[in-house]
């Protein structure tokens, strides 16, 4: 693994700006694409650019894939989606839902890590959201996303270098386990 991402960020590096349109390109395409890592490619732009800069390009590509997705949804693909959904009623329900939710919701929910953002884009997209309210979440929603894979991801790298720290996680995990086991017992609680 560290290999791997050894590889890619040498070529990133060796490739000058064209590295750097290579990183921004994926994180933009990923938005659409979900089966891409985004959090691998935050990571490669927080190692080769630093903290800082790595971050920047990963937002503002990260919300520009966003918005394109949202619009791809909102003008066009959201008709045909809505054709091929055989559960009508469920999906007047879930749109419902979603074209209610207020800024802040909708922040949180974009910030959350594991919550798939191209749903988000789909579901706005398809309740044609007003725009000003979805970039607002989404601008806001997508800092704490960003940091927290560059985080993340730059901490995995370190422990990938350093494997005193996958021992020492280990070692937290197996405490964890023993403490949850024995108050499981002492609680009776399956």
């Amino acid at each position: 693994m560290i290999e791997f991402l050894n590889n890619i960020i040498n070529f990133i590096e060796e490739a000058g700006s064209l590295g750097a349109l290579i990183g921004c390109f994926l994180i933009l395409i990923e938005s659409i694409v979900p089966v891409l890592p985004l959090m691998v490619f935050i990571t490669i732009n927080f190692l080769v650019f630093g903290n800082v800069i790595g971050f920047i390009i990963s937002w503002v590509f990260t919300v520009l894939g966003c918005i394109m997705s949202y619009f791809i949804f909102k003008k066009g693909l959201g008709n045909k989606f809505e054709k091929l959904t055989e559960d009508k009623e469920l999906l007047r329900k879930y749109k419902k839902i979603f074209k209610d939710i207020n800024i802040s919701s909708l922040a949180i929910l974009i910030a959350i890590p594991f919550t798939p953002a191209f749903m988000i884009n789909i579901a706005a997209g398809l309740v044609k959201m007003d725009f000003k309210k979805y970039l607002i979440a989404l601008l806001i929603g997508k800092v704490g996303l960003i940091y927290f894979w560059g985080f993340i991801g730059t901490s995995f790298v370190q422990s990938l270098k350093e494997p005193i720290v996958l021992i020492k996680i280990g070692i937290v995990l197996i405490i964890t386990y023993i403490i949850s086991y024995y108050v499981t017992k002492l609680l009776k609680i399956k």
